[in-house]
């Protein structure tokens, strides 16, 4: 009976057999339409032979290991592994199940890659090309390539990327091929969207102030309009004066002291009044004298600590603990 199973009664069988509290677990990584599929199935389910349930159980749990094949290999590696373990039919069929609901995103070898490395590897490519590539990366390997770029290109990758809408499978795996002998057998054949502004938004907040300043400097000569849509979703250390006294307060709990005295050190006074503001006067004593006790600091380490207070005010708000208003008041918060 399994084989005539669809998709949806497979995995309904598989969370009756896992027990409730497991398939608790695994709901709340659903969606609700998800959920609703799922709970409708095992409701129309009255009986569940132990055969089905054995059938199902090892089917998912082949799919398990091919898919953690697939990450650490790629597809023909784990292809390689099945066969050997279990006969070319039945590795080309898990293969072939697992592929048809696994998404291979593009230049997965590349995500695989050292930064440091990737960049050597990446670097002489065209602009266009460059940023094709790194709006597939993760943000933060994404700042790491585009950080280390010289600077007359780096304003000109994240237009591209801004820029960016949706690019053929055919002109991706072309640069695929070029980039590597083999990636997957598998790519969607409908357009893979990467890239848009949210995406420079997410490598900016990642990457150092420096490099942030130098892309927003030229992309506000270059595209003004670009550069103010981005700005809007970003926030910045001076950004501080926009959020609320509880905000602060909750931020001041969190950040280092010495990360504090020193990102003040290189902001304005209308800054330095709001943090102020929401201490106690000893408090804001000691860290005035703190500030004096430092005398000439670098660049550099200001730039380093208003960073990781800017990302403790990012990690508080994803988190829900803060809320920072975004879209130059445009967004009402009620």
């Amino acid at each position: 009976m399994a084989k005539t199973l669809n998709g949806k009664q497979k995995a309904a069988i598989l969370l009756i057999s896992l027990g409730p509290e497991v398939s608790a677990q695994i709901y709340k990584h659903l969606k609700d339409e998800e959920i609703e599929q799922l709970t409708l199935e095992i409701a129309n389910i009255r009986k569940v032979s132990s055969e089905d349930k054995g059938v199902i159980i090892a089917e998912f749990f082949d799919l398990l290991v091919a898919k953690e094949y697939i990450s650490s290999g790629g597809i023909d590696y784990a292809k390689d592994v099945l066969e050997k373990a279990l006969g070319s039919q039945k590795a080309l069929d898990i293969i072939q199940r697992l592929t048809a609901t696994l998404q291979v995103k593009p230049f997965d070898f590349v995500r695989k890659t050292d930064p440091s490395q990737l960049l050597n590897f990446i670097q002489s490519e065209h602009p266009q090309t460059l940023a094709l590539i790194i709006a597939y990366l993760a943000p933060e390997q994404a700042a790491a390539i585009l950080s280390a770029l010289p600077p007359d290109r780096q304003a000109d990758v994240a237009k591209r990327i801004a820029i960016m809408d949706r690019t053929s499978p055919e002109v991706i795996r072309e640069i695929e091929r070029h980039l590597e002998r083999k990636l997957s057998a598998v790519v969607s054949e409908d357009f893979a969207s990467a890239g848009g502004v949210q995406s420079v938004v997410d490598i900016l907040n990642r990457v150092d102030r420096t490099t942030e300043k130098t892309i927003m400097e030229s992309l506000e000569i270059q595209d003004p309009e670009m550069a103010e849509e981005i700005k809007k979703r970003m926030f910045v250390f001076e950004d501080i004066v926009q959020l609320d006294d509880r905000a602060i307060q909750q931020i001041m709990r969190e950040v280092d002291s010495k990360d504090l005295a020193l990102a003040l050190k290189g902001s304005n006074e209308e800054v330095g009044a709001k943090v102020g503001k929401n201490m106690s006067k000893r408090a804001a004593d000691m860290l005035k004298e703190d500030m004096e006790f430092m005398g000439p600091v670098r660049l550099r380490d200001v730039e380093d600590a208003q960073q990781r207070i800017v990302n403790i005010i990012r990690k508080l708000e994803e988190a829900g603990e803060i809320i920072v208003a975004r879209g130059g008041g445009d967004e009402i918060i009620v």
